[in-house]
C-alpha cells in the first residue's frame, strides 16, 4: 500500500451519517512508532486496541511468504536486493528494525524483535491474541511469481482454517491494487472478503461500482479528500469502504464524518482516541 498526502479539506462535504465504530486497521502494525512489519509493531497495535492488522506479503526465492512492503529490502533492512531473489534463510539474517528510530527502550528485547516476519508467524500472533483480531493481507503486483502468491496465501489460510469466518474468530480480508489478483482470490476462496485498493478511481467505478473480484473499495485518503461523495456512492452500491493511510487528525475526522467502514492507519492509538474508544492496553 502506498503512502498518501497528509492534508485534508473538510469544506463542502456531503457526509453520510457516521458509523459508530469503523474498524481501526493497523497499517504494517503500529508503524508510526516501531519498524513496520515486525512482531513488535504488531504486538503494540494489538495492545493499543486495533481491530485488525494489515500486512504486505511477498514470496522469497524458495517460496516462503514474508511480510515486506517494498520489492527490495534496501529501505527496511541492513541488506540490499529484491525479496524474490533471496531465500528465506538469506533474508532472516538481515536486521529489519534498526533503520527505524523510536520505540520504548524499556520494552523487553523479545517484544522489540526486529527480524524478518513471515505471514505464518503473523497469523499465529493473530490466533494467539486475547481477543478476535482481523487480518488484512495485501498481495503485491507485478511480481516475479505472478499468481503463485495468491495460491500460497490461500493455501496457508486453509491450513489455519481461516478461509471461512467463524462467529468468534478473526476475519481475513485479501487486498490488492490488481483486479486480476482479486479475481484469482475470489475464484479460490469465494467466502473471503476482498478489497480493491485504489490510488485513483477508474472512470467506470466513479458511481461506486466495483469489479466482480472486489467486495470492498479501498481508496487512498487523497481520493476521499478530493471526492468525499465517493463513500456514499459505494455504500449505495452495497459495498464497504476502507481508506488508507489515515494518520492526520483532519483526515481521521473526515473519514469519521463520511461514515467509512475501515480506517487503515500507521497510528492506531491516535485513531482510537479520535473515535473516543479506550485503548486495550
Amino acid at each position: 500500500m502506498r503512502n498518501a498526502p497528509t492534508s485534508a479539506n473538510l469544506d463542502s462535504v456531503n457526509a453520510t451519517p457516521a458509523r459508530a465504530h469503523p474498524l481501526v486497521v493497523a497499517h504494517r502494525g503500529s508503524s508510526d512508532m516501531l519498524a513496520e512489519h515486525t512482531l513488535a509493531a504488531y504486538r503494540k497495535a494489538i495492545n493499543e486496541g486495533a481491530d485488525a492488522l494489515e500486512c504486505d506479503t511477498r514470496l522469497t526465492a524458495d517460496g516462503v511468504l514474508v511480510c515486506v512492503h517494498d520489492r527490495r529490502i534496501d529501505r527496511t533492512s541492513d541488506g540490499r536486493g529484491p525479496v524474490s531473489a533471496k531465500t528465506y534463510a538469506e533474508l532472516a539474517e538481515r536486521d529489519f528494525s534498526s533503520w527505524k528510530e523510536g520505540g520504548d527502550l524499556d520494552e523487553d528485547q523479545e517484544l522489540r524483535s526486529g527480524g524478518l516476519l513471515t505471514l505464518e508467524a503473523l497469523i499465529e500472533l493473530v490466533l494467539a491474541a486475547p481477543r478476535p483480531i482481523d487480518l488484512s493481507i495485501e498481495t503485491k503486483h507485478p511480481v516475479r511469481y505472478g499468481g503463485l502468491v495468491e495460491d500460497k496465501v490461500v493455501d496457508m489460510l486453509r491450513r489455519y482454517d481461516l478461509v471461512n469466518t467463524k462467529p468468534d474468530g478473526p476475519r481475513v480480508r485479501l487486498m490488492s491494487f490488481s483486479e486480476i489478483a482479486l479475481r484469482r482470490l475470489r475464484e479460490q476462496a469465494p467466502s473471503i472478503q476482498t478489497v480493491l485498493l485504489m490510488d485513483r478511481v477508474p472512470v467506470r467505478a466513479r458511481s461506486g461500482w466495483l469489479p466482480s473480484g472486489a467486495r470492498i473499495a479501498g481508496p487512498g485518503v487523497h481520493i476521499i479528500r478530493a471526492h468525499p461523495n465517493y463513500v456514499s456512492r459505494v455504500h449505495s452500491a452495497g459495498a464497504a469502504v476502507h481508506v488508507w493511510v489515515v494518520d492526520d487528525p483532519s483526515d481521521i475526522d473526515l473519514c469519521i464524518k463520511l461514515g467509512v467502514d475501515g480506517i487503515i492507519t500507521n497510528r492506531p492509538a491516535a485513531v482510537l482516541r479520535r473515535l473516543g474508544r479506550e485503548s486495550a492496553s
